[in-house]
């Protein structure tokens, strides 16, 4: 894809992620990669009225390339690109009914509807973070590997693609289903698939275009060589003989 064909789909996402209510005011963040580049929305501006000219763009690491402010969540899209390189396009929304489920503490984790087995799978709640900072970042990090969507608790929701529509499609079925279980609730009696039924599901995602996670092992953007570090076989027991009393005590 070209940069005005990627800017231009980020704005037509942003503009349905608000017309849907799945943002208000300046909620919300999209991310687009495009080989050693991200395409970021920009800080302090509404979702829905975003024009070409304002999506910014950074290295991986978050650093914009060309003066523009981006997002400042742009660490957790930076953090699920260093783990996930299947992963193309990243949106994070406030979902409403979703995002109550984040404040109550409560994991849509269980096999209500056919379409959010084999799109979503189980959505697990992150410890809250302050957004904007390495500890949200680090958390998403953490969790992004064994799911394509996540609750923030006391925040909102996050979800990936393998390139920006698939991953606005995963926010749009989080709300939706959210919103299933909640009605299910209210009218006492939330039915799940049964077993079988999800295996079924679950052997149809690869051959749907929604492959499991690939993942990478956790490490920083630029991570340096440290200094070798040698130790004697002394050393090493000692280390070993203190970790195995730990784990007695």
């Amino acid at each position: 894809m070209t940069e005005r064909e990627i800017k231009a789909d980020i704005v037509e996402v942003g503009r349905r992620l608000y017309a849907r209510g799945l943002i208000g005011g300046n909620e919300g963040n999209i991310s687009v990669r495009d080989g050693r580049v991200l395409y970021v929305t920009p800080a302090a501006v509404c979702k829905g009225f975003l024009v070409p000219e304002c999506i910014v763009r950074t290295d991986l690491e978050g650093r914009a390339l060309d003066g523009q402010r981006a997002s400042t969540e742009v660490l957790m899209h930076t953090a699920v690109y260093r783990r996930r390189p299947d992963v193309g396009a990243i949106v994070h929304a406030h979902p409403p009914t979703a995002t109550g489920f984040a404040v109550a503490g409560i994991p849509l984790d269980q096999p209500l509807t056919a379409e959010a087995v084999v799109t979503l799978g189980v959505v697990p709640i992150i410890p809250y973070g302050t957004p904007s900072t390495p500890e949200l970042a680090e958390n998403v990090g953490r969790a992004i590997c064994e799911t394509q969507t996540i609750l923030l608790a006391n925040h909102g929701a996050l979800s990936v693609g393998v390139d920006l529509y698939q991953a606005w499609e995963r926010m749009e079925t989080l709300e939706q289903v959210a919103r299933v279980a909640l009605t299910a609730r209210l009218l006492g009696r939330e039915g799940h698939l049964g077993e079988a039924d999800v295996e079924r599901l679950v052997a149809l995602r690869a051959r749907s275009g929604y492959p499991p996670p690939v993942c990478e092992p956790d490490a920083p953007a630029s991570a340096a060589p440290g200094p070798a570090i040698t130790l004697t076989r002394e050393a090493l027991v000692r280390l070993v003989a203190e970790a195995v009393e730990r784990f007695r005590t």
